[in-house]
């Protein structure tokens, strides 16, 4: 994952995106402040979290412009091939913490989906702040999927507030 890059990116003219495992780290660092804010579980959003693009390892990053050629992949019978060899214990866990996230009916897999959204929102700001120019898709699409206030807050922050503003004196 930490090698693999975030393709849709290159579609702004970002030659050198983040990785799958960048954007990953970060959704589950938002995912576990969104919980505490929320009133859930920050580990298990975290968690969740943290598996959420595992699945990408088989199948790269597909920007959305792939999803009118292709079908979504079946992120749980992704994860149940990658997992099959692991311990019971271990094997359950990941497809648990995958299906929970895919099923979207936990508060914790809610703020993880948002915690990708918004991870989503902050990676275009940051790369609008450098200089790329076609990002406000993103932003704006990141915006609307938002469902938790803690995410929606974090958002308005993110497009008002320099990421750089900790820097001033």
């Amino acid at each position: 994952m930490k090698r693999m890059r975030r393709a849709g990116w290159w579609h702004a003219g970002v030659r050198d995106p983040e990785s799958i495992g960048e954007h990953s780290l970060r959704v589950a660092q938002l995912a576990g402040l969104i919980a505490a804010e929320e009133g859930g579980d920050p580990t298990r959003a975290a968690y969740l979290a943290i598996w959420h693009d595992s699945q990408e390892i088989r199948t790269g990053d597909l920007p959305h412009t792939a999803r009118a050629h292709l079908d979504k992949p079946d992120a749980r019978a992704i994860t149940e091939a990658q997992t099959a060899q692991l311990p019971d214990a271990a094997r359950n866990s990941v497809r648990n913490a995958v299906d929970e996230y895919e099923s979207a009916e936990t508060l914790e897999a809610r703020c993880a989906r948002d915690a990708d959204k918004l991870e989503m929102l902050l990676q275009a700001v940051e790369y609008r702040d450098t200089g790329v120019r076609r990002v406000d898709g993103w932003i704006d699409s990141a915006r609307k999927s938002l469902t938790t206030d803690t995410a929606q807050r974090i958002a308005e922050a993110a497009v008002t507030i320099s990421p750089l503003h900790w820097r001033d004196r």
